[in-house]
């Protein structure tokens, strides 16, 4: 039983769990059963645990000494800069997953969608990687593995191949990545990435860093294929933010599309917003993610959701308490409508994930308000998963 605890910010309440799930909501100040485990909420806010739907955790260096960011811009040349300096890391790729996974789950996190990335540099080592990390934390967190080629299909021999042995070796979500600017072969790209998805029985995730017109050629492609091999509720779109950049005319009946086909999408909160509440306003289903880890991408990240949710209020420009708010339904249960363990949020101001027969995947998190825990961002958390406590005050229970 989970004593004194504010869902969602509420009134206070005891909140019993069996078996994994949110059994019964009761007063405060309830009598415990014979036997029955009791978690302090002391006061504190009750949330569903975070979901990361759109982490890199093959690439991260938490943990490991800063270094300087010698990236150049653009996706090929970031890759390339990755490429050079992987292998040169102080630990392991499973050192660093393994690390990076546990730290995300301390902060809050309990539900996982990674990459890992596949190419002719790495093969499946990184894969392995990710791989390894999920089975170390198999009793804390849930983690789909995206088999994703960050260097295209097209550009070097030999890479399709391994997304698709990377399939056959564990991985769960079909990648793909720029199926313009990139691979300069759009129709192609994604015919090799529906078709594998289509062999495997697998979702897709698409990156899609391309702008505005490009974005959205892209996007009419996923749709034609989404539509036309029966793949509802089955792809997301990451990143997509050159489709917030489209004219209103534009991106509306684009997201009709999305609503009616099903069509996700997952942001990592950047500098250009997407249409946060448009997207709610269709009932996309849309997930937050950290992205990179403090790689050689970029020097941000830091393991801890509530960081990247704060993020999202704010590249928004969110005020009113009820759109940050939604920030955190988005970064919680929209993260899981994503991943399709929860359903798709029903507006901007459902708050769901704590009532009852929901999953015991939850954290208390201090606050006054649910807005003020954004912004505070305190270290005093408790993260449950399937009903057991498996970290407490940023650090993992041992006996998780």
């Amino acid at each position: 039983m989970i004593t004194d605890a504010r869902p969602w910010g509420g009134a206070a309440a005891d909140i019993r769990l069996i078996d994994g799930v949110i059994a019964e909501v009761l007063p405060p100040g309830t009598v415990p059963q014979a036997g029955e485990t009791l978690i302090e909420g002391r006061g504190r806010i009750l949330l569903p645990s975070f979901a990361d739907v759109h982490v890199h955790l093959d690439s991260t260096r938490l943990g490991l000494p800063f270094r300087e960011h010698t990236g150049v811009p653009g996706v090929w040349g970031m890759m390339l800069n990755d490429r050079a300096n992987w292998r040169s890391a102080e630990t392991s790729i499973a050192e660093r997953t393994t690390e990076t996974l546990g730290r995300m789950v301390a902060h809050g996190t309990t539900s996982v969608r990674s990459y890992a990335q596949v190419d002719v540099d790495a093969g499946l080592e990184r894969l392995h990687g990710v791989l390894a990390a999920r089975e170390a934390h198999r009793d804390r967190a849930t983690v789909e593995v995206i088999a994703f080629p960050q260097a295209g299909l097209l550009r070097e021999e030999g890479s399709f191949e391994l997304l698709e042995e990377a399939m056959r070796q564990g991985a769960d979500v079909v990648g793909g990545i720029d199926p313009c600017l990139l691979d300069r072969d759009p129709a192609k790209h994604l015919d090799l990435v529906f078709g594998l998805a289509e062999r495997f029985d697998a979702p897709i995730d698409i990156h899609l860093h391309e702008p505005d017109q490009l974005a959205k050629f892209s996007a009419e492609l996923i749709v034609e294929r989404t539509r036309a091999l029966g793949m509802t509720g089955r792809v997301t779109i990451s990143h997509g933010y050159g489709l917030g950049q489209l004219p209103h005319a534009q991106l509306v009946p684009l997201l009709e599309q999305f609503a009616e086909l099903d069509i996700a999408w997952a942001t990592i909160a950047p500098a250009t917003p997407l249409p946060t509440l448009l997207i709610a306003e269709h009932g996309i289903r849309l997930g937050l993610g950290e992205d990179g880890q403090r790689d050689y991408w970029s020097p941000y990240g830091n393991g801890d959701m509530l960081d990247r949710t704060w993020q999202l209020a704010f590249t928004n420009n969110f005020r009113r308490d009820e759109d940050i708010e939604h920030c955190v339904a988005v970064a919680t249960i929209g993260g899981r409508s994503v991943l399709g363990t929860a359903p798709a949020l029903r507006g901007h101001l459902d708050r769901p994930g704590v009532a009852v027969g929901d999953p015991a995947d939850l954290q208390l998190i201090t606050g006054e308000t649910v807005t003020s825990a954004v912004m505070d961002r305190l270290p005093d958390r408790t993260v449950v998963f399937r009903g057991a406590v498996v970290a407490d005050g940023l650090e993992l229970s041992a006996a998780a």
